[in-house]
């Protein structure tokens, strides 16, 4: 093998780690729960409101519920989710919060659960990280970064395409 495709494949590897390590410095343990890579959209000038999406995996016995939490580039953050209804796509705030059973994932993505930034402060731009707070009932609180992702992004890290709008059925935990 020639040196420059030794040092070619050296940076490719270098690359690679080094996605996988910053994916993981995107994740988040409070408690029984596993907070995984929360993110959110690019909004435009003016725009009031922007969606949180993330997964959340409760690795415990007991069953744990998002009631709220912060968004410093946003008046408020609550929980919600969107569903079908008569053909119809609804959204409607959580009052008691989103239930994570033991051994479940939840995924808060476009189109099903997600939490709702309200009163936008500033417009947010593809890359930056906003910092927040996610509140459990049993955990408690713990501060977390937004990954600000392109606009139209339908997954973390700009990938993907969800073709279908209701809930994402919990997934069992790995």
């Amino acid at each position: 093998m020639s040196l420059s495709k030794i040092f070619h494949a050296a940076a490719i590897v270098a690359t690679l780690l080094t996605a996988i390590t910053a994916a993981k410095a995107h994740d988040y343990t409070v408690g029984d729960l596993k907070i995984g890579h929360p993110w959110t959209r690019v909004t435009p000038e003016g725009a009031r409101a922007a969606g949180g999406f993330m997964t959340i995996t409760n690795t415990g016995t007991k069953p744990d519920t998002l009631v709220g939490g912060t968004f410093v580039a946003s008046e408020t953050l609550e929980v919600h989710e969107m569903s079908m209804t008569d053909g119809m796509m609804k959204m409607r705030q959580l009052d008691k919060g989103l239930v994570i059973k033991p051994g479940e994932t939840v995924e808060l993505k476009p189109g099903s659960f997600h939490v709702m930034l309200i009163g936008m402060k500033q417009p947010l731009k593809d890359g930056e990280t906003i910092k927040g707070t996610l509140v459990f009932e049993r955990a408690g609180t713990i501060e977390v970064g937004y990954k600000v992702e392109p606009l139209g992004a339908r997954a973390a890290g700009g990938a993907g395409h969800d073709h279908g709008s209701g809930q994402t059925a919990p997934k069992k935990a790995p």
